[in-house]
C-alpha cells in the first residue's frame, strides 16, 4: 500500500475543532434558536436533520472498509484476538474506571451544576461528562486508524482485517456495553433510542457502504472508486462533522465561557486512558505474544484511538446536542490527532523493541 500523507483537514483537525467551538459559541449568542429548531424535528429524541448530517459523517468511513479482509483473520489469529481483547474486554471498563476516578471523584467539585437531558430528566453534569467518555471508550476507531497504522509503517493488511472485524463487533456489542456502563453511571438509557442509535449510525452506514462499494467497484472499477469517488466523498464527511460540531457548541457555548477549564478536566482522563491502553497493547501484550513490530503497532494504535464520529452521534441521539456527554465526545476529537501523531512517532522510534534477538543479546 502506498504511504499516505495527512490531508489538510487531518493534519489540522484540532484547529478545525477550535474554530467550530468559536463559531458555535458565536451562533449560540447571536441566533440561539438555530440548533434548537433543528433538534425539534425528532423521532424517539432523534433529530431528523442532525441524523441526516451524522449519516453523511459516517457513510464515507464505512464505504472504505473491505470486509473481504475478515477472511484473512484466520491466518493471523494472535494480533486479531489481541485487538478484540483490548477493544472489547479491557478498554470500555478502564475508560469507565479512569473517568469515574477523575470526573466523578477528583474533579467532581470543579464540575458543578445539573442539566436537563433530551428525555426531560435532570442529571449532574459530571455524570453527563462521564457518559461521553464511556461512549468514546466503547467505540474503537475504524477510520483514521488506517492512516495511523500506515504512518507507523505497520502491517496495512492486518489493519484492514482489524478494522473490518471491529466494525462488525460494534454492531453486536456497542449497544449492550453502552447500556451496561451508562446504567452503572446512573444515566437514563432509553432502549428504543439506543437501538435506533446503533441502527442509524452504525448498521445503516455500514450496510449502505458495503453494498455501494460492491456496486461501484463492479461497474466502474477499483481505480475510479479510490481516485474519484472517495476523493469526492471526503469533503462531504468533513462538512458533516464540522456542521455537527458547530451545532453542538452553539448549545454548550455558555457552559464553556462560564467554565473554561471544563474541557481541560475532561481531557485529562481521556489522555490517561489513551496512554494506558496504548502502553498495555504495545509494551505488555504485544511483547508477551512476541508480535512483530508491523503487527504490534496497528494493534496498539487501534486500541488507543476512538471512533469519535460514532461517539458524537450516539451522545447526540441519547442525550441531545446540548448535553455534557456530547461535549465530552468532542473533547475526544480535540486531543485525538496530536496525541495519535505523537504515538505514531513514538512507535517508529522504538521499533527496535520488537527485534527480539537483538534485545535478548543485549541483556
Amino acid at each position: 500500500m502506498q504511504e499516505r500523507k495527512l490531508s489538510v483537514f487531518e493534519r489540522y483537525l484540532t484547529i478545525w475543532v477550535l474554530l467550530c467551538i468559536a463559531a458555535g459559541i458565536a451562533i449560540g449568542k447571536v441566533i440561539p434558536s438555530v440548533a434548537t429548531t433543528l433538534n425539534d424535528f425528532s423521532i424517539y429524541q432523534v433529530s431528523i436533520p442532525i441524523a441526516v448530517c451524522l449519516f453523511f459523517m459516517m457513510y464515507p468511513i464505512m464505504v472504505k472498509i473491505d470486509f473481504s479482509q475478515v477472511l484473512r483473520s484466520a491466518k493471523t489469529p494472535k494480533p486479531v484476538i489481541l485487538t478484540l481483547v483490548i477493544n472489547w474486554g479491557i478498554k470500555p471498563f478502564s475508560m469507565f474506571a479512569i473517568s469515574y476516578l477523575f470526573l466523578g471523584y477528583l474533579f467532581r467539585g470543579l464540575l458543578p451544576g445539573t442539566e436537563i437531558l433530551a428525555n426531560g430528566e435532570e442529571v449532574e453534569l459530571w455524570r453527563s461528562y462521564i457518559a461521553g467518555t464511556i461512549l468514546l471508550g466503547i467505540a474503537p476507531c475504524t477510520a483514521m486508524v488506517l492512516l495511523w497504522g500506515n504512518l507507523a509503517k505497520g502491517n496495512d493488511g492486518l489493519t484492514l482485517v482489524m478494522v473490518a472485524i471491529n466494525s462488525l463487533m460494534m454492531l453486536l456489542l456497542y449497544g449492550p456495553l453502552g447500556s451496561l456502563l451508562l446504567n452503572v453511571n446512573s444515566m437514563p438509557v432509553p432502549w428504543q433510542t439506543m437501538v435506533l442509535s446503533v441502527s442509524v449510525y452504525v448498521a445503516l452506514p455500514l450496510i449502505a457502504g458495503y453494498f455501494s462499494r460492491k456496486l461501484i467497484i463492479k461497474h466502474l472499477g477499483m481505480e475510479w472508486f479510490s481516485e474519484k469517488f472517495l476523493r469526492w466523498l471526503t469533503p462531504v464527511s468533513i462538512t458533516a462533522l464540522l456542521v455537527t460540531l458547530i451545532l453542538l457548541f452553539s448549545f454548550k457555548g455558555e457552559v464553556i465561557v462560564s467554565n473554561p477549564l471544563t474541557i481541560l478536566w475532561i481531557a485529562i482522563p481521556l489522555l490517561i486512558q489513551t496512554l494506558f491502553i496504548f502502553s498495555l497493547g504495545y509494551f505488555v501484550f504485544s511483547r508477551w505474544l512476541k508480535l512483530s513490530y508491523q503487527d504490534a503497532a496497528p494493534v496498539s494504535l487501534i486500541g488507543a484511538s476512538n471512533h469519535f464520529e460514532v461517539a458524537i452521534a450516539t451522545a447526540v441521539i441519547l442525550f441531545g446536542l446540548s448535553s455534557g456527554a456530547a461535549l465530552a465526545t468532542v473533547v475526544g476529537v480535540l486531543i485525538e490527532v496530536p496525541l495519535m501523531l505523537m504515538l505514531v512517532s513514538f512507535c517508529k522510534r522504538t521499533r527496535y523493541l520488537f527485534d527480539y534477538e537483538t534485545v535478548s543479546n543485549n541483556k
